[in-house]
């Protein structure tokens, strides 16, 4: 039997246990040997044992019968015992439990087969009630507990929305394992009689509790505050359930107390009923998609139309002659809900003041931010619309290099001076880094000492990158404020929307991170550590104030902008997008400008459904965000491990570990990978917490290098082609598996069970290879694996787009204006007029964006110079797809005399 440490999520861990008991006692049910039998009792000793750790934190089956399990196996009784094992593992597998009791008796009757929720049409699941679970956390006897539990539920009403069983624990800690494990809770409610300790072991309690703040923070709790520190912790890691204090101490002593996610106060009380609306109402209020109610209800209503949109009501397809099948594919609901209609109920995304306006308000609660804003044509125009409302000409934005090209063109939108930023380079695996937190500091200090930090606006980064890379933000917020109190920063977070769904990777959200420095600088604590921080470094260096961990002053401002593609990780349809904002000054200093950057870019006719499978999304990850982000986590982490263990698969594939792709002075924690084939899984929450970059587990990024082929071949040619397997992701050794919210185990099973058949048929290859054959496998490994072309950084703009001689930053915006006029152009070719232009010396200049796929991002843009490290990298490209060059033509470039007729200065820029 696997421990703990085999597990990376406590679903998977439950999971598995409970189907091992199910076969280990239905072997007991067939008669085995006496050797057999004292092995497999052996094992369900032991999984009776893991099990009872986990069953009180789960109404289902419950505590009782579990314990009632137990006894049928004390007494002998094995096969009511198999019957009850194979029922509850059934009904946790399909989710029975869900929508009916479950008997577990063999002299009962179910309708197991009928129910089971893979029979199911997805109109019946959409009619039956949600199903949810209820914490209820007091330390009382089992007597009290059955009298708790069924005062709770007995309050239940046919014409109730949901069906919610109970859960007691006793204490503090045991209730934020319990919400750390179960996902099923949706309320917590806390009664005066909680205790502080938890009887789990050691192991269960310092993984699950570091995440609430640790064991000190927990034994420091005063008893007579343990109720409402006990709603405070649980903010801290599940911040979208409803907890309800019951209480004996006075209103006044409650009242300016910080209760976190309680939503109301009961007084000494035993009123089960206003309790249960409560609950209710509680939940109903995350459920609530008004937008997607709306359209739904629209739908419904008898409509004439004489406006825009022939196929509104399907009218265009249900009377044609030749176009049927587009009605018989997508169903007549599709377009009894399109219309540009924007009365009758419904509501316009350029004004919202109905049911949009609401589906934003609800969508920014969720998501932790002060607005949010939709958008129907993806995070590529969010980008631009914060760019063009924030910037204007001249102001001066840090930029992350290899960010999404979207931000390099909204430069040129907004007229800024772009200064780049170089992230790390991966030249092993063709690919880059992040940025490192001392490159943005260094460059902030050469702006100050130049005399231009009233000038900078803006520091632009992508978190979390494709392939995985996540920056610690709060640290990063603080240290630049140290030096510049008003910078604003832009996290494009394209790729990581569910990250404010897990306790983990919460922390590290630009929306989180914002809030946690809004109240930091707000203490008391915090003027201190920076007046001591001051006097500390009164006279320092350059060099002590790059060493130095800076703390920001308290008086600086919090102005966090998240972009984010609802649809790449989260429930939406393609081009579903959110703005996130948390910005102290955007009343009074950006809401207009917003407004009208939001026009600019916003369509007048934006997709109806798409602004529903937001509200809808939004809706379901305040239910179930929690536990679906868990099994997209579970499901990576098991492809790590089951790539790692496999020796086959070992000879010629490698899953990148945090320490391949982050140097180690940027991992404090010292973790280099999350799954060891000897230690098991390490515990991500310590360097998520500490260290300067980490790894989005999500992410697997295998190397393919000992394959022989490159990553774009693997790709496209094997995994496409050969097994129907979809990735995006590829640099040249290496290709890039995502796991999201809709991977399922036998998914992964696929996936490895192809990788297993490529690995073998690779071996029969080299079996019957002749020796010149096996040289060409060695060579095109090694060219792959070894001789990789390094990387380049940023080189320089030219002077002619440079805002003043001794600057990194450049007019991007003069330089793409002034290709357009063809005559400033010339074309030359790679490996012929520009190799020998360089060799005599010339300063040539980009003349357009250069961006080859992979890596995705320009490795030239207008006005840069091209260096010969540039140079060597573009001629090294194996990649079929390079955005901006013509291999007909050539590199497009400007003419020595164009570059000689831009006038210099900020005022070109305007």
């Amino acid at each position: 039997m696997h421990s703990m440490s085999d597990y990376s999520s406590a679903i998977q861990l439950r999971s598995d246990r409970w189907s091992a008991l199910r076969e280990a006692t239905g072997g007991l049910t067939r008669g085995p040997s006496a050797g057999e039998a004292s092995q497999l009792r052996q094992t369900v000793d032991a999984l009776f044992e893991a099990l009872s750790m986990m069953e009180p934190y789960w109404a289902f089956p419950g505590i009782s019968a579990f314990n009632q399990m137990r006894r049928h196996y004390e007494q002998g009784k094995l096969d009511d015992l198999s019957f009850a094992v194979n029922r509850v593992t059934r009904a946790l597998t399909t989710g029975a439990y869900r929508r009916r009791s479950i008997p577990l008796e063999r002299d009962s009757v179910d309708q197991d087969e009928q129910d089971d929720e893979a029979h199911q049409s997805p109109e019946m699941r959409a009619l039956s009630k949600p199903y949810f679970e209820v914490l209820i956390v007091d330390n009382v006897s089992e007597q009290q507990e059955r009298w708790l539990k069924s005062n709770v539920t007995g309050m239940r009403r046919p014409e109730d929305p949901f069906v919610y069983e109970a859960v007691v624990v006793p204490s503090i800690e045991d209730a934020l394992i319990a919400v750390l494990f179960n996902h099923n809770i949706q309320a917590i409610v806390v009664r005066p009689g909680l205790t502080l300790k938890s009887e789990k072991i050691e192991e269960i309690l310092t993984r699950y509790l570091a995440r609430a703040g640790g064991r000190e923070e927990i034994d420091a709790l005063m008893p007579e505050n343990y109720g409402p520190e006990l709603c405070r912790m649980i903010a801290r890691v599940r911040p979208e359930l409803d907890a309800y204090l019951v209480t004996e101490r006075s209103v006044e002593e409650i009242a300016g107390l910080d209760l976190g996610i309680c939503r109301r106060v009961f007084y000494n009380s035993e009123d089960f009923m206003e309790l249960h609306l409560n609950i209710l109402r509680g939940v109903q209020a995350r459920n609530k998609s008004p937008f997607f109610t709306a359209l739904v209800e629209y739908s419904k209503q008898p409509t004439g139309v004489f406006h825009a949109m022939p196929i509104s009501r399907g009218k265009s397809i249900t009377r044609s002659h030749w176009i049927q099948d587009m009605g018989a594919f997508y169903g007549p609901n599709i377009f009894l809900a399109e219309t540009s209609a924007t009365s009758g109920g419904l509501d316009s995304l350029l004004e919202p003041h109905g049911p949009i306006k609401e589906a934003q308000e609800l969508a920014a609660r969720a998501f932790g931010s002060k607005q949010t804003f939709f958008a129907t044509n993806g995070t590529s125009t969010c980008n631009k619309i914060v760019v063009q409302a924030l910037l204007q000409p001249g102001d001066i934005v840090l930029v992350d290099r290899d960010c999404h090209k979207s931000h390099h063109y909204g430069m040129v939108l907004a007229g800024a001076h772009v200064s780049y930023l170089d992230s790390y380079p991966l030249s092993k695996y063709s690919m880059y880094g992040a940025v490192p937190i001392s490159e943005m500091k260094e460059r902030l200090l050469e702006l100050k000492e130049q005399g231009k930090l009233d000038r900078v606006r803006m520091l632009l980064l992508t978190n979390c990158t494709f392939d995985g890379l996540v920056y610690n933000v709060q640290r990063v917020m603080e240290e630049c404020l140290a030096i510049k109190p008003d910078l604003i920063f832009l996290w494009d977070e394209a790729w990581f929307a569910f990250g404010r769904f897990n306790p983990t990777y919460r922390q590290r959200t630009a929306m989180d991170a914002a809030n946690t420095l809004r109240s930091k600088l707000r203490s008391a604590d915090h003027a201190v550590a920076y007046d001591a921080q001051q006097a500390q470094l009164k006279d320092a260096d350059h060099e002590t104030l790059l060493k130095t961990r800076l703390l920001p002053p308290p008086t600086a401002r919090v102005r966090a902008y998240a972009t984010q593609s609802t649809h790449k990780t989260l429930t939406s349809l393609r081009q579903g997008s959110m703005i996130h904002v948390n910005d102290q000054d955007f009343k009074g200093e950006v809401e207009q400008s917003f407004h009208e950057a939001y026009m600019t870019h916003t369509s007048t006719s934006p997709n109806y459904q798409i602004i529903a499978s937001l509200d809808v999304g939004r809706r379901q990850v305040e239910l179930e965000g929690f536990e679906f982000v868990q099994r997209q986590i579970e499901a990576a982490m098991s492809m790590r491990r089951a790539i790692s263990d496999h020796p086959l698969l070992r000879k010629y594939f490698k899953v990148l570990t945090a320490g391949d792709m982050i140097p180690e002075q940027h991992r404090e924690s010292g973790v280099t990978s999350y799954y060891d084939t000897e230690q098991g899984w390490t515990d991500m929450w310590d360097c998520w917490e500490k260290d300067e970059f980490v790894l989005d587990a999500s992410r697997v990024t295998l190397c393919v290098g000992g394959t022989g082929w490159d990553g774009d071949t693997f790709k496209n040619k094997v995994l496409m082609d050969k097994y129907g397997i979809q990735i995006n992701k590829t640099s040249r050794n290496t290709v890039l598996f995502m796991t999201n919210i809709g991977t399922t185990r036998s998914s992964v099973a696929y996936l490895i069970e192809v990788l297993v058949e490529i690995a073998k048929s690779l071996d029969e290859l080299n079996d019957d290879a002749s020796g010149m054959e096996k040289l060409g496998f060695d060579r095109r490994v090694k060219n792959l694996m070894e001789d990789c072309p390094p990387l380049p950084d940023f080189s320089r703009f030219h002077r002619a787009f440079l805002s003043s001689g001794n600057s990194h930053e450049g007019d991007i915006r003069k330089a793409f204006f002034l290709a357009y006029d063809d005559t400033n152009c010339d074309y030359l070719e790679l490996n012929g007029s520009l190799k020998e232009a360089m060799a005599r010396g010339d300063e040539i200049v980009s003349a357009s964006f250069i961006i080859p796929y992979p890596p995705g991002f320009p490795i030239l843009v207008p006005g840069q110079v091209i260096s010969k490290e540039i140079l060597s990298f573009m001629r090294a490209l194996d990649v079929s797809e390079i955005h901006g060059y013509r291999p007909d033509l050539g590199l497009r470039v400007f003419t020595q005399a164009a570059l000689e007729g831009v006038k210099p200065g900020l005022k070109a820029a305007e």
